[in-house]
């Protein structure tokens, strides 16, 4: 397995990687969403969390050595600890397809998930006894399909980055030998995307076929400015994402994956995986490219995963809008 002749996909999305589907749903009173990632049939998956605030649900169940060897779907939602309900609402709509792991005459789908903080972005959160979120993981879960928005849609409606309206990105390749991988992820960083002192992407270097609109690639005279101020508490942001391929991999081979990956976030936040932050990245590995990979094409795998992963964080900043007070990259670029 190589990387040769190494492209963006036709869609230049996560659903380019064979049987990926993905589904979203958003509350603009609320200010907040759900983005579900569903594969067509139950597949391996790993997880790994590098942030030191996480909010996640289920993914006990993705190490190696438990019994349940497959997922049904991935949720990402905003909400904080409330958005945990989204995946409830994705694992009913799941199960009542018959889809899930079997046990007696009941199927249960094993729903993983992972929210970030989107609780005091100026949206409506007076819900009461009865948040939004199970709701909009069902709706999510339901509208799975091949294409889908970036930007201001699903668990990126809400999100911010640094001091720019975050949102939601994704990006693909493809290699000439039909390796496919693809990178989702909702961006609501403490961190800057934003090289300091400039109006350059720390991940414009990545872009492929001006999928972020060729942004300024402009570096400051002189050094970088080494100083930082992050304000924020514990909880209060996090980036998360998912890393999908055709290849078939274990689950601890999905999850080296996923470690790979958040070094593309590295390269495209900085600083990343503070003790604000929740940063995690799930890995589906469909297996429809044929045999168990070496330790050699899982590196190409994981390389692979993390430019997309970098590339996925420039869209989000390039697609998403500006939402009342939040302003995005583009409108911030042109004043």
């Amino acid at each position: 397995m190589t990387q040769h002749g190494a492209k963006p996909g036709r869609l230049n999305l996560i659903s380019d990687v064979d049987g990926i589907l993905v589904g979203q749903a958003e509350n603009l009173d609320v200010r907040s969403g759900t983005t579900v990632i569903v594969p067509e049939t139950r597949c391996a998956a790993g997880v790994d969390v590098r942030g030191g605030a996480p909010g996640t649900r289920d993914i006990d169940a993705l190490e190696a050595t438990c019994l349940v060897g497959a997922i049904d779907a991935v949720v990402l939602s905003g909400g904080s600890a409330f958005g945990l309900d989204a995946a409830g609402g994705a694992l009913a709509w799941l199960a009542a397809q018959g889809r899930g792991f079997k046990v007696a005459d009941a199927v249960v789908p094993i729903v993983p998930g992972a929210i970030l903080f989107d609780l005091a972005n100026g949206g409506d959160k007076t819900w009461g006894e009865f948040p939004p979120y199970w709701d909009l993981g069902r709706q999510a879960v339901a509208a799975a399909a091949k294409e889908f928005a970036l930007g201001n849609a699903g668990a990126g409606l809400g999100a911010t980055a640094g001091h720019l309206k975050g949102g939601l990105g994704s990006a693909s390749v493809v290699t000439a030998d039909g390796l496919q991988v693809g990178a989702l992820v909702a961006v609501n960083a403490v961190g800057s995307p934003v090289v300091p002192g400039t109006r350059t992407l720390w991940s414009a270097l990545y872009e492929q076929n001006g999928e972020m609109g060729s942004p300024p690639r402009t570096l400051p005279d002189g050094d970088i400015a080494l100083d930082g101020l992050i304000k924020g508490f514990p909880g209060g942001n996090t980036t998360i994402g998912v890393i999908a391929t055709n290849a078939t991999l274990d689950g601890a081979q999905a999850r080296r994956v996923a470690i790979m990956a958040h070094d593309g976030l590295a390269r495209a936040i900085r600083p990343i995986h503070t003790p604000f932050d929740g940063d995690t990245i799930f890995c589906l590995a469909t297996g429809t490219d044929g045999d168990a990979v070496n330790p050699e094409g899982l590196g190409a795998i994981g390389t692979l995963a993390a430019d997309c992963m970098t590339r996925a964080v420039g869209r989000a900043m390039v697609e998403a809008e500006s939402l009342d007070d939040l302003v995005c990259y583009r409108d911030w670029l042109a004043r």
